[in-house]
């Protein structure tokens, strides 16, 4: 029997800018499958980033309800909030969001002693982790000290740090190479088959296309198309523009 990870109803959002009130979102409904690898297309401004932000916990709706697991996540206090995104999200942003003082591995531990996880447990996943994304031996290197794509899969390991049921990618490719960009987007790809974890991507990038389950194409706010896999293996060619 199909489960969904994530349910959007009729959700809008609003931004009072002073004197206007710009709409960004006009009425979302989705429903989201465990274990599928989504992708959420769109022109820049057409509020993806910001559908992104509610699905993440990261943003309220201004009406309208978001479900993860079939909890409301609006109706949750800001501990209970912050306990559902350190467990069941992960979370991977374009700009990497490593923090610089740290190693590679304990950038990737952080999360487990949030979550209450033994140092000792922590840097043996930890280190697991490293290795299962290509970084062995880098554990003691710093940010500064490793390449973009190296930082990413830094962020990769720690959005795993707590076997998340959702990764959020945020542009995951957006700061980085072609063939870097493309070894990324094949990492989350494999993450997501052998631990079925759910991955939803923003991205304005289409070798995302190649991977993905399930397209959602998002314009002025709303839904405009959802694509599955074989619609997408046959228009694939004509997704370029």
């Amino acid at each position: 029997m199909k489960k969904n990870i994530v349910r959007v109803t009729d959700v809008t959002k609003d931004f009072d800018l002073g004197k206007i009130v710009v709409k960004v979102l006009k009425g979302i409904n989705l429903e989201i499958e465990t274990g599928k690898y989504i992708s959420i297309m769109g022109p820049s401004g057409s509020g993806k980033s910001t559908l992104f932000n509610m699905i993440g916990g990261l943003d309220k709706p201004t009406a309208g309800k978001v479900f993860i697991d079939e909890v409301d996540i609006a109706q949750l206090d800001a501990y209970e909030l912050a306990w559902l995104r350190c467990r069941k999200i992960g979370y991977i942003f374009q700009t990497f969001n490593l923090i610089p003082v740290m190693t590679a591995l304990e950038n990737v531990t952080l999360p487990m002693i949030f979550a209450g996880t033994p140092g000792e447990a922590a840097t043996e996943r930890g280190m697991g982790l490293l290795k299962k994304v290509g970084l062995t031996g880098r554990h003691g290197h710093k940010p500064s000290e490793l390449s973009g794509g190296q930082q990413q899969r830094v962020a990769v390991a720690r959005a795993l740090a707590n076997s998340p049921a959702i990764i959020l990618a945020d542009e995951p490719t957006g700061n980085l190479d072609l063939t870097t960009g493309a070894e990324i987007i094949d990492l989350l790809k494999e993450m997501s088959e052998e631990r079925g974890v759910t991955v939803i991507s923003a991205t304005h990038d289409f070798k995302m296309l190649n991977v993905s389950d399930q397209v959602i194409w998002i314009r002025d706010g709303q839904v405009e198309k959802i694509q599955e896999r074989d619609e997408l293996e046959i228009n694939t060619g004509g997704m370029s523009s």
